[in-house]
């Protein structure tokens, strides 16, 4: 293993995982983190990419950045969500290489492998059947991402290397009450059932899709030991290899805010992938595992969203 030191770009440093990077990367004492705000960097504009690695050179990248939601918003705008995400990971990875970046770890996730793929979700499944149809444009993106660095390692000899997170949950999340992911829609929705004494939730679809969940900081904690592998995989998943079905979800959410109506379901809204749970054995031979459960993460989670709340400061965007 090496240690991570030198100056680190973090892409994406406002979201909830570029955040958490960042939280994680101040423990590391030879470590310079450099951040960019929107305003100062379009990450979907070429030339302000390219100055931006000129002038500033960093040792190391790691690209949290991205156009993200949950189905509704995935399926309503599909052009964004390939075109966006698309120019953001192309520019950054070829101007990371003209600027002598030495190691690049990509964000993908584990919703770009195929709709009914085997599971649990091996890494070798990528690319090997069709995608799920309300959310191919972003995983066409993170694909071409993800692929891109593989081969610039193969081509060039250049440390570029990927991970696939599972869903993620934690401080600093969206929740938009259309175009946030499941969890924290959840989340917003029992909250503010319970504030309103409603007698029963809705939630989408059919309630039993499953799903796996991956505290944020658990996230950036398996980043971290991925930057200091000297030879670390092509990609690797990165999540706790325990899935649960939205319905269930739904009644833990609901216990954590301490809801007691009745929750429904919703058949006519779309149910996404039926099951999506990772195989995490790679990461875990490697000597990594998860230390957050989920009910301990929602608790935590629930937290950080009353704080936020009371500040003023949740992210709806």
């Amino acid at each position: 293993m090496t240690e991570i030191t030198g100056k680190v770009y973090v892409a994406g440093h406002r979201g909830m995982v570029g955040s958490a990077v960042c939280r994680r990367l101040a423990s590391e004492a030879n470590c310079e983190v450099l951040t960019a705000s929107r305003d100062t960097l379009d990450l979907t504009n070429q030339s302000s990419v390219e100055d931006f690695f000129a002038q500033h050179r960093p040792d190391s990248v790691i690209f949290a950045a991205a156009k993200v939601g949950g189905v509704l918003a995935n399926d309503t705008y599909p052009v964004e969500f390939l075109g966006d995400n698309l120019l953001m990971s192309t520019f950054a990875i070829n101007a990371a290489y003209a600027a002598g970046v030495k190691r690049f770890l990509f964000l993908g996730s584990t919703c770009i492998y195929p709709r009914d793929c085997p599971q649990p979700i091996q890494e070798e499944a990528l690319l090997t059947g069709p995608l799920e149809k309300t959310n191919e444009a972003y995983a066409l993106a993170k694909i071409a991402g993800l692929k891109l660095c593989q081969f610039y390692r193969r081509q060039h000899g250049v440390m570029f290397h990927s991970a696939m997170p599972t869903n993620l949950y934690g401080p600093g999340d969206n929740y938009h009450p259309e175009h946030s992911h499941v969890l924290p829609a959840l989340l917003r929705r029992f909250h503010e059932a319970k504030n309103e004494n409603l007698d029963s939730v809705t939630i989408w679809g059919t309630g039993t899709p499953r799903r796996e969940f991956l505290y944020v900081d658990d996230l950036a904690d398996a980043l971290t030991f991925l930057m200091a592998q000297d030879n670390p995989p092509d990609w690797a998943n990165v999540g706790t290899g325990v899935d649960l079905s939205i319905l269930e979800l739904s009644h833990l959410v609901a216990k954590t805010v301490g809801y007691e109506g009745d929750i429904k379901t919703d058949p006519s809204k779309p149910d996404g992938t039926p099951i999506k749970c990772s195989d995490v054995s790679r990461l875990n031979g490697m000597g990594w595992k998860h230390k957050v459960e989920l009910a301990h993460g929602l608790k935590r989670t629930y937290d950080h969203f009353l704080n936020e709340v009371e500040s003023g400061q949740m992210r709806s965007v």
